[in-house]
Order: structure tokens, then sequence, then C-alpha cells
């Protein structure tokens, strides 16, 4: 049987990492997915271990159809238009009528009952190259050129980022590894919801924080982007997730901000507050000098992130 193991994460940073020890691939924006064919036996598991299979019943036939009798894979279920530029948004809500969702192939743990999470990066890339993947598998292949030539066309065609990793690393199963590092390009990440101002008919924006330790500390307020359906929806998730405190431990704020970005002490008394569990994923121009995000947007839900992994990434 294969063994089950959690996807290694990339340490995230602002610059990429230099010299021929480090090899660099496109940042796929998708579903961090793993790939386990066991016989006849496929199943998809998120970067959380849940199950993907019947959400992506074109993948799973294609990973079953493999000519081989076990392996893992490890990669991203992204949406592509005709240009390959990928879109999260509708994948997440399936509004993907002009795309193809396609799973690119990174990486591969095992093949034919040959454990290779501890075999380096290198070798593991040569025994992937081994397997004959078709349409709507992909391989994730490394980019070429130097770090400038790559930023600058990844940069244009307004892909979300890169990852650089080293050619020696191993396989590091739930750890967030140096060995891997991304560089995203625009300024995007996850955070976590810890309350809402109401609004009728649903609410007006939602309160989103990171965890610095074991402490979630307030980013900023997302309004944009929350369409009146999206808003019935993340109301109906959070709403029975009502909690008596703030869960922030950096508000109410000292001041409000330029742009209103803080949460004064008299603005506490309308909001209202939840558990921290629910994940959203949001793109913003800048941190302010008072470390809150400015014109933040919702970009969607994260169900495949949990939330106290959620960490401030810029």
């Amino acid at each position: 049987m294969t063994r089950i193991v959690r996807p290694m994460m990339a340490t995230a940073a602002t610059v990429l990492p230099n010299g021929p020890d480090w090899s660099y691939e496109v940042k796929w924006d998708g579903y961090r997915t793993l790939a386990i064919k066991d016989g006849a036996r496929v199943t998809l598991l998120s970067r959380n271990l849940k199950s993907l299979t019947t959400q992506y019943p074109s993948i799973a036939k294609a990973v079953g159809s493999l000519a081989v009798q076990s392996t893992t894979l490890d990669g991203e279920i992204v949406a592509v238009d005709e240009e390959g530029r990928p879109s999260f948004q509708a994948l997440q809500h399936r509004s993907t009528s002009r795309l193809t969702i396609v799973y690119y192939v990174f990486d591969v743990l095992a093949l034919k009952g040959r454990d290779l999470t501890r075999r380096p990066l290198a070798e593991r890339r040569q025994v992937l190259s081994q397997i004959s993947l078709h349409v709507p598998l992909l391989l994730s292949e490394p980019l070429p050129g130097t770090v400038e030539h790559l930023t600058a066309a990844v940069r244009r065609l307004r892909l979300e980022g890169i990852v650089a990793k080293r050619l020696d690393s191993r396989y590091e199963p739930g750890k967030r590894s140096e060995g891997w590092v991304k560089v995203r390009f625009a300024n995007r990440q996850e955070f976590v919801i810890g309350g809402y101002s109401p609004a009728a008919p649903t609410f007006d924006s939602l309160l989103v924080g990171y965890y610095a330790g074991r402490e979630l500390r307030f980013a900023g307020k997302v309004r944009a982007g929350l369409t009146p359906h999206l808003r019935r929806e993340i109301l109906a998730r959070i709403a029975p997730l009502r909690a008596a405190r703030c869960p922030f431990v950096n508000l109410p704020s000292p001041k409000r901000g330029q742009w209103g970005e803080g949460v004064t002490a008299t603005e506490m008394a309308t909001l209202r507050w939840v558990k921290p569990t629910q994940v959203v994923d949001v793109s913003f121009t800048e941190w302010t000098r008072d470390d809150h995000l400015r014109h933040a947007a919702f970009v969607g839900m994260r169900d495949d992130k949990r939330a106290r992994e959620v960490r401030r990434d810029t």
C-alpha cells in the first residue's frame, strides 16, 4: 500500500534564491493535491488530506489510467484558460465552462512500492519523467533561464509567482522547508476570519488576521470582491461560529488609520466575532505602517488550508 503523507510546503520569501543548486517552477494558482494510485483505486487528497476524488472525476480517471501499478504524485489542480493562465476563483466556484481543469504534477513521492521521499529532488524528477502523463495530467517542468529573465516572464504573463527548489532537497512531509522557497509577485495570501461587520441582509466586511505563534493578529477588513451571492454563502458558514469575545489580540486599534483599516474601541461594540476556523484568500495593494492591509479584496475561501497554519507572508 502507498504511504499517505502530508504535502511538503515552501517557505515564503520576497527574493528568489540564486545559484546552480536551485531550479525554478511556476507557482500555480489552484488546489494543492496528492494523487494516489493503488492498483485500480485512486484517491485525490488536499493539503489537509481531505478527499477531492469526487470533486475532480476527470483528474481521478486520468490518474487511474496511468501505466503504473502504484504511485503517489504531488501537484496542483488548476483551472486554465486557452492561454494556460490559471483562475483560482473559477476553480473554486466551478465556473469553468470556458476553462480546462488540469493537474500540474511537479513531484513523485512513491512509485511501484518504492518510497522516494528521501531521494533528492533531481532524482525524483528523473523518476517522474519516466511516467507517461497525458491530458489532463501535465508535467510542471523546471523553467529555463536566469532569475531575472524568469521573474520578468512570469510577471508579464500575470502568473502568481515562482517556487525555487534546491536540487538536493529531500521531500519533508508536512513541513515548511527552506529547501523550497516561494515568491509571490502579487500581494496576496491567506487570512483567518475572526469577525464581521453586520449589515442587512448579510454583512458589510470581513475582519481577517493571521497567527503569530498562538496569537491571532488583526490584519484588516475585506469588503471588495464580495458579491451578494458570496456574502450569503460566507455568512452561512461563519454565523454558526458566533463567539462572545474578540479573537484578535491587537484590537481595538490605537487609531483608525488613513484608509480606515483599523478598528476603534467604539466600533468594536457593533461587530460580530466568530471562532477563527475559516480561511480566506485575499489580495491587497500593500501593508500600511500600522501593519494593516490596504485595499484588500476577496479572492476565495480556502477549505484546503488550516487556520492555525496561516502566517504573514510578507
